[in-house]
């Protein structure tokens, strides 16, 4: 398969996702469940994009490591929300 072509694809599962994400967003009633879900699409589509349009492939192996964890560490953080919200506001309160 062509560079161009994988571009292609991935630009449109990414259009997908987002307008998936998108809909989901209005309609769905909120929930562990769902939040499991914009949490694997953040790192799904995190990676669409370091891996396709950063270019990161040459890059420094540190660069790349933290772009990757990146995309790890914010869908944990948007679950750790979901499920300890309170604690963590009471936790940050000033």
């Amino acid at each position: 398969m062509s560079h161009d072509r994988k571009l292609t694809l991935a630009w449109l599962f990414l259009l997908v996702l987002t307008l998936g994400g998108g809909y989901l967003g209005e309609t769905a009633e909120p929930g562990l469940a769902i939040t499991l879900i914009v949490a694997a699409v953040i790192a799904i589509k995190g990676r669409l994009v370091i891996d396709h349009f950063m270019e990161l492939g040459g890059a420094n192996r540190r660069i790349r490591r933290l772009m990757n964890a990146y995309f790890y560490v914010l869908p944990a953080m948007v679950i750790a929300v979901d499920l300890f919200g309170p604690l963590l506001a009471r936790l940050t309160a000033i």
